[in-house]
């Protein structure tokens, strides 16, 4: 059986795609990817005739990808539709939209692979283009046949052992599909699955609620099958950079302290460890801790402040962090010289420009290598999303939603003024904090309308600032200039 996934556009490595590809191909299954922004994704469906056509949507884009797949079924009426990632896991009510085979809830990897080998033993209808799936007990889909929903339950959650025996991630299928991807020179990897804190505006908690004891919440791979992953890629690919992508990757102490000291010695470039970025939390990050990292080869850390406001950031948020925590944790890192990025919500419902604005000054005392800051996006099934919803604080629906979350705000504010000024401050935000001395400037310059000034402000600071301060590698003039392209062309989109 050929799947064929389509993606809109690459900006992270799609561990999850890449994952499943490697089980699928594993199993004799063929399995192809096509980028939107290299090849047109109807006329690559015509060119591979696959069985099934595959996505994986977030809400937002998600409209995208069901008119793409009606434009491809128009084309080719035999072909079997499936979705997946968080949209279909929260909302697999999108399996009565037209043109949906099926939609893949939570963990896709055996799920998928259950499925491809259903659909290739029952085989083609004789009478009807297209596929046959006579027994649709297959567990975490939805299926739509004959008019009718198959609603089948989750399957637990795979065990930190049963991520060991996956296969590592298909990066080749990415790198054939997407040149850029293949030449960069910083790689992501994750560890784990899951974090155990129920942040309101994060999915993390919802995912948990839906598997409801289904398996432990947050898993991890053991350090021997990272470091052979690590191994694997480094040994193959001219990496500079590692990123690990975890959510919390500064959690399990026992956990840490073995990885690194093998990290150390085993992943190494120009004799030393090769560089890598992760994401910690300000209250989990220790003088112990960070020394480990140093000396394992941290560049670089990014970490939540989200808001400076107190109330918005542990009773809205639902943080649980304290001004001093923060402050202490980037007063830890600076001593260890780490570059540390921090991350900021603007807009968030019961604040208003006066609580952004404290937003950045929290972040200015903090003096991180950048200040990255997003227009928040209440995304259903989250606790903060719903709640915005139910009462009033949200513009529309969830499915006006645009995916982007440095354009514009749906959240209500006192007036159309006040909505532009918080749009605009997220463009001239991280200026701000690097140089506070411009706030009564940039006090005034949120007054103006919305223009692309600012959006290239914004672009060019933070591409500048984390190459240079976040990732700090040496890189070719025409390497530079190819990245550069390449990140003004795909944050653009």
């Amino acid at each position: 059986m050929h799947l064929l996934f389509i993606v809109k556009a690459v900006d992270n490595e799609p561990q999850g795609i890449l994952l499943i590809s490697s089980v699928l191909k594993q199993a004799g299954h063929q399995v192809s990817l096509v980028v939107a922004t290299e090849e047109d994704p109807v006329e690559a469906a015509l060119r591979l005739r696959p069985d099934v056509v595959g996505f994986t949507v977030y809400t937002g884009p998600h409209t995208w990808y069901l008119e793409l797949n009606q434009r491809i079924r128009a084309q080719l009426p035999g072909v079997f539709s499936i979705f997946g990632g968080p949209h279909p896991t929260f909302f697999p009510e999108m399996i009565e939209q037209e043109g949906v085979d099926g939609v893949c809830l939570g963990e896709g990897e055996y799920a998928t692979l259950d499925l491809m080998n259903a659909l290739e033993r029952d085989g083609q209808d004789s009478t009807e283009p297209g596929l046959r799936l006579t027994d649709p007990a297959i567990p975490n889909w939805w299926f739509k046949i004959d008019g009718e929903i198959v609603r089948n339950a989750l399957r637990p959650l795979l065990t930190g052992d049963e991520l060991d025996a996956l296969p590592f991630s298909d990066r080749e299928l990415l790198y054939a599909a997407h040149d850029q991807s293949r030449r960069t020179k910083i790689k992501p990897f994750i560890t784990g699955r899951g974090c155990p804190y129920d942040c309101a505006f994060c999915f993390n908690k919802a995912y948990s609620d839906l598997y409801g004891g289904h398996g432990r919440r947050y898993r991890r791979r053991s350090p021997d099958n990272v470091l052979q992953e690590l191994e694997a890629v480094t040994s193959q690919h001219d990496v500079r950079f590692v990123l690990f992508m975890d959510d919390t990757f500064i959690l399990q102490d026992k956990w840490l302290n073995e990885f690194m000291s093998r990290y150390k010695a085993e992943i190494t470039l120009n004799g030393g460890p090769v560089p890598f970025w992760c994401q910690v939390r300000a209250n989990l990050v220790t003088d112990e801790k960070i020394a480990l990292f140093k000396e394992s080869g941290c560049k670089s850390v990014s970490f939540g402040i989200e808001a400076g406001n107190d109330r918005l950031r542990n009773v809205i948020l639902n943080r649980n962090m304290s001004r001093e925590e923060i402050l202490g944790a980037a007063e830890i890192l600076r001593r260890h010289d780490i570059a540390f990025m921090t991350n900021n919500m603007l807009g968030l419902p019961t604040g208003n420009l006066g609580t952004d604005f404290e937003t950045l000054e929290l972040n200015a005392q903090c003096r991180p290598a950048y200040a990255n800051v997003f227009l928040f996006q209440p995304y259903p099934k989250t606790a903060l999303g719903e709640w915005a919803y139910q009462h009033g604080w949200m513009r529309g629906t969830f499915d006006d939603l645009s995916g982007s979350v440095s354009d514009d705000t749906v959240i209500n504010f006192g007036s159309e003024q006040e909505k532009r000024q918080i749009e605009n401050l997220q463009k001239l935000f991280a200026l701000g904090v690097e140089f506070p001395w411009l706030l009564p400037v940039i006090r005034l310059l949120i007054r103006l309308p919305s223009n692309q000034l600012f959006w290239l402000i914004y672009k060019v600071w933070k591409g500048w600032a984390i190459k240079n301060r976040m990732f700090p590698f040496k890189m070719a003039p025409r390497e530079y200039l190819d990245s550069a392209l390449y990140y003004m062309r795909i944050r653009s989109q």
